[in-house]
C-alpha cells in the first residue's frame, strides 16, 4: 500500500518527501481536531478502577 502511494506522488524525491510529510500532517490534524473529539464521549478515559 505504501509503495503504491509513493509511486502515485508526483515529482522528484524531494517533492515526494514534502508531499508525504504534508499528507501525514493533514491526516494527523484531521484525526486530532475532528475524529478524536467526536469519539471522546464514548471512551471513558476518566473512569479508572484499580483494585487490590
Amino acid at each position: 500500500m505504501y509503495a503504491w502511494m509513493w509511486r502515485r506522488l508526483p515529482g522528484s524525491l524531494g517533492m515526494r518527501l514534502l508531499a508525504a510529510t504534508a499528507l501525514v500532517a493533514a491526516a494527523s490534524a484531521v484525526l486530532w481536531y475532528f475524529v478524536f473529539p467526536l469519539l471522546e464521549p464514548s471512551v471513558a478515559l476518566d473512569e479508572v478502577t484499580v483494585q487490590k
